[in-house]
């Protein structure tokens, strides 16, 4: 559902999430937000929001960020505000050739560093990105983790912005696409079901993109074996969760199956937490079945298999000690 659009002196509205997963490793929203010339100021009662969805997505992939501090954009130069009321201007245009549907979404934006930060705020996001800005969804932002630089003291700097897709269309990650195949599309992104990237094109990254927060944080800790720098891979033999799918489709009653599917849907929306899919699965699909797929599935791809951010991982060494875990996203 398309978010509305906003003036520059609102608020964005976020969906309230139960707090209870969020990890005691969040600290409290303080600031260096006058780092940003003034552009941002302190947001503690919508920042709470941002950080519990950047905070829940992220132990969900197995780290455990500490979040720092969240400052909102001000949008309060004269270029700000003109930067607002422009965006504003685009999405309603993009509206009126979908339909009443500009697509207006959050996404996540990896920055170098708080230099680039401030630039930003102040000019705009310039011409570096040829390929098109590679943005990740609101609760996936950990490819913009991955892209975002480290200063000397850990700390690390994302920008939440609003974001124009439109229609989209689908740019495989690694493309070397320049611009939309067609005026019929407006943005791309990695998957039409369930999007990891969106892809906004050079020529309108300063109309449709408009940074609304900033967070800085660290990774103090890492829970499991996730390596922020290359794909997620757990030591114990594993299975990424649609092969599952696809190997008990053959084996269960299919209403089991659309079941399994439908966990997996839930999860993914954040509907419920990894512990309670992988025991609503273990309920359908016995223990001894899963270990029996996993096992096959590891003789046959284990060492071929391509690795995705977006996987969802089994573990078969704890399912035999009766603690399923999956690991990654």
């Amino acid at each position: 559902m398309d978010r509305p659009i906003h003036h520059s002196s609102d608020t964005p509205t976020y969906v309230s999430d139960d707090e209870s997963v969020v990890s005691d490793c969040e600290s409290g929203v303080s600031g260096d937000e006058g780092t940003f010339s003034g552009a941002f100021v302190p947001a503690p009662q919508d920042g709470l929001r941002v950080r519990t969805r950047f905070v829940r997505s992220l132990v969900l992939n197995g780290l455990m960020p500490e979040v720092l501090s969240i400052a909102k954009n001000a949008h309060s130069s004269v270029m700000a505000r003109a930067r607002a009321q422009c965006f504003q201007i685009f999405a309603r245009a993009v509206a009126e050739l979908h339909e009443g549907r500009a697509n207006v979404r959050f996404a996540w934006y990896g920055a170098s560093g708080k230099e680039e930060i401030a630039d930003i705020a102040q000019h705009g996001f310039g011409h570096a990105h040829c390929n098109g800005l590679r943005l990740s969804p609101l609760d996936c932002p950990l490819q913009s983790v991955k892209s975002s630089g480290v200063d000397s003291d850990g700390v690390r700097y994302l920008l939440l912005c609003s974001v124009i897709l439109g229609k989209t269309e689908v740019v495989p990650r690694g493309s070397n696409q320049r611009r939309s195949s067609s005026e019929e599309y407006d943005s791309g992104v990695d998957d039409l079901s369930a999007p990891k990237e969106y892809v906004i094109w050079s020529n309108r990254i300063n109309t449709h993109v408009l940074p609304e927060y900033v967070l800085s944080f660290t990774l103090p800790s890492l829970k499991g074996n996730v390596n922020i720098g290359g794909p997620l891979r757990p030591s114990s033999p594993w299975m990424p969760f649609p092969a599952l799918i696809s190997v008990l489709s053959k084996i269960l009653h299919a209403d089991q199956v659309a079941i399994i599917v439908k966990i997996r849907k839930d999860y993914t929306e954040l509907k419920i937490s990894r512990h309670e899919m992988i025991q609503r699965v273990r309920n359908i699909a016995s223990d001894k079945l899963l270990v029996s797929i996993i096992r096959s599935f590891r003789a046959k791809v284990h060492l071929s298999y391509p690795l995705c951010d977006d996987m969802i991982f089994l573990s078969l060494k704890n399912v035999c000690r009766g603690r399923f875990i999956c690991l990654g996203g």
